[in-house]
């Protein structure tokens, strides 16, 4: 008896032994974790949440991705993921070394987790940007008090220009979203947002500048579709972070090779693919403006 026992503990324990890994998969049909890479070299993992759509960011973002490869001498993998949320969750989980989230997000992480800033994108000579409030060229909406019954699209629920600055507009009118509009519904990122709008799906939705004026100057025919009608204070700018237990010479490596892309001209390339000047430091203060503002809405409260 105590044979057949013994066998059955060596066999059970061999199979845990040979199961195969298991990929973690949120959404098929965005980019999965891959498997470990058949030559033993570890890929550096970056997560791009989804500020624009999938396709949108493996587009912009590739340039990026290959001078990263070529400056680090290893294979660099984009790991998406529909939801901020769900990025964040790479990140703290530590199955990404870095990732650009956007103010909300890091917020959110780095008070759940301690997610730390690694570096943040400087345009036009700043590192800040704006929630613009945006509806179809035809509207005579003239303020955010003009879409009360309207259809609105967020992008995501913890983006700050797009659902946290809206929703602090509305309850400066003394209403709450549910209440205010007639329909709302997440487009799960900014470029959907303005096309939701400048199709007429949605009378106004609330966008990321930065994506607004790198989505006019992709494509110059929004200007006759779509029209901005308010802009935000200046926020601090969606940061590149990184999981706080993340070795301190990987992350002394990665801050110093964002650092000096400008001053590099293969760099600058990759640089403008993304419509940033350069990477700078950024302090946590920065963001204390958002934090105030997502506390007053109760953001983050559920």
């Amino acid at each position: 008896m105590r044979f057949y026992i013994r066998l059955l503990i060596v066999l059970f324990l061999a199979g845990c032994a040979t199961a195969p890994a298991q990929p973690l998969i949120h959404l098929a049909e965005l980019y999965p974790l891959p498997a470990p890479p058949a030559n033993g070299i570890v890929p550096l993992r970056v997560s791009v949440a989804a500020v624009i759509s999938p396709k949108g960011t493996a587009e912009s973002y590739q340039t990026f991705l290959n001078y990263l490869s070529k400056r680090l001498n290893r294979p660099v993998e984009l790991v998406q993921r529909q939801t901020y949320a769900e990025t964040n969750e790479l990140v703290e989980q530590g199955l990404v070394d870095i990732a650009f989230v956007c103010t909300s997000a890091y917020v959110a992480g780095h008070e759940q987790f301690g997610m730390e800033l690694l570096a943040a994108p400087q345009v036009n000579g700043e590192a800040v940007y704006h929630s613009l409030l945006i509806v179809p060229i035809d509207s005579s909406a003239k303020s955010m008090s003009d879409l009360r019954g309207k259809v609105f699209a967020f992008t995501d629920p913890m983006s700050h220009s797009g659902r946290v600055y809206p929703t602090y507009l509305v309850e400066q009118l003394d209403s709450t979203p549910d209440e205010f509009f007639a329909r709302t519904f997440f487009t799960y990122s900014h470029d959907d947002a303005i096309r939701a709008v400048a199709e007429g799906l949605a009378d106004g939705a609330a966008v990321d500048s930065l994506v607004y004026d790198f989505a006019l100057e992709r494509d110059p025919t929004l200007t006759q579709r779509v029209r901005v009608i308010h802009q935000s204070p200046p926020f601090g700018i969606p940061p590149v972070v990184m999981n706080p237990n993340v070795r301190p010479q990987l992350k002394a490596t990665l801050r110093e090779l964002l650092l000096s892309m400008a001053d590099d001209p293969e760099g600058r390339t990759a640089l403008r693919s993304l419509g940033f000047e350069r990477f700078v430091l950024i302090q946590d203060n920065a963001y204390d403006t958002v934090r105030r503002l997502s506390e007053t809405i109760g953001a983050f409260s559920q």
